[in-house]
């Protein structure tokens, strides 16, 4: 997930753009298929193109993008066995605990995996995370993703955090923790046995009822945390595409036609052969007005406009998001 290969070979994982809400991950294979709603397209179309193409099916009916795995798209395509958390949150949350290249993070629980991968990614292969589930299907789920994404620096444990704490066989002296947990103020008690003794730790706790909150407040505050915060992030999305430029010319032609047909009783769908100066047939192509072959975004041969516009709707509240940091002790080593 994290090699930038420009590539497509055997055995990748892509993910496939269908439509706006429509991302389908996929692992390569010779000789397999994939069939969608646009028609079938052919793996071995797809080795050795660079991620980003744009491919026609295999009647030159439809087409696909071929996308090189983020944990950006992840997280739009993953299978849900939990609710996650979206990107205006995990990127928000990964600048405001301040987690960078070489970081220790703690993270509980880890639901769907979705936040595992972007700190992942943030932590680079210096860093370290250590992420904790209680669901021992979900654990084994995430564990075969987390194999096959080649998420090396990540740790994952099948353990209730609340219960049984956070420690390991290895040190975990962790800078930064995550908690997306049902009661975060049980496992709040456990975490000076695995936090960071000499420098500032952040924590984020992710709760979408106000008395989580209440509660978590309250047992941060027992355990000397300061500085605490609560934020709530909302997000409008923008689409961004070309839109093809369709002469007034073509439209007034395309009415005539379409009169004349009628009149005449002929196929609606067909188009007569368009002439050029000289009086010589063309072949017309595709029917900007009518059915026909569908054409790939940006295609030469065609006028094209970049438009942009918003989401149908302003998405709100998906958790409140608990800030709070503890300092060192006085007389620790900085």
């Amino acid at each position: 997930m994290f090699h930038h290969k420009k590539t497509i070979a055997n055995g990748d994982l892509v993910l496939v753009y269908i439509g706006r809400d429509n991302l389908k991950p996929i692992f390569i294979k010779e000789g397999e298929v994939l069939q969608t709603r646009y028609g079938v397209f052919p793996h071995d179309s797809m080795i050795g193109k660079p991620f980003g193409s744009q491919i026609t099916s295999t009647k030159n009916v439809g087409y696909i993008y071929l996308l090189r795995p983020t944990p950006e798209l992840w997280t739009v395509s993953l299978p849900h066995r939990t609710q996650i958390v979206y990107t205006p949150d995990s990127s928000y949350i990964v600048q405001r605990m301040n987690v960078v290249g070489g970081s220790r993070v703690i993270e509980a629980g880890t639901g769907s995996g979705s936040f595992t991968h972007a700190f992942s990614r943030t932590v680079g292969p210096q860093g370290r995370v250590f992420s904790y589930e209680f669901h021992e299907q979900r654990y084994e789920q995430a564990k075969q993703e987390f194999e096959s994404h080649q998420l090396e620096n990540t740790t994952l444990t099948h353990r209730d955090v609340c219960n049984d704490g956070f420690s390991i066989d290895a040190p975990v002296d962790a800078q930064m923790v995550f908690l997306d947990l049902p009661s975060p103020w049980e496992a709040i008690t456990h975490l000076p046995e695995v936090i960071a003794k000499d420098q500032t730790v952040e924590i984020c706790c992710f709760s979408p009822c106000i008395e989580q909150v209440v509660k978590t407040v309250e047992a941060l505050q027992q355990y000397g945390w300061t500085g605490i915060e609560l934020t709530e992030v909302q997000a409008k999305q923008w689409e961004a595409r070309k839109e093809m430029v369709r002469e007034l010319d073509d439209a007034i032609e395309r009415l005539r036609d379409v009169k004349k047909r009628q009149k005449e009783g002929l196929d609606l769908k067909k188009l007569p052969p368009k002439r050029d100066a000289n009086g010589e047939e063309k072949d017309r192509g595709y029917n900007p007005f009518g059915k026909g072959r569908r054409i790939q975004e940006g295609e030469d041969g065609f006028s094209w406009q970049n438009v942009s516009k918003t989401g149908p709707e302003l998405k709100t509240h998906t958790s409140y998001l608990l800030f709070a940091r503890q300092t060192p002790t006085l007389g620790a080593k900085v």
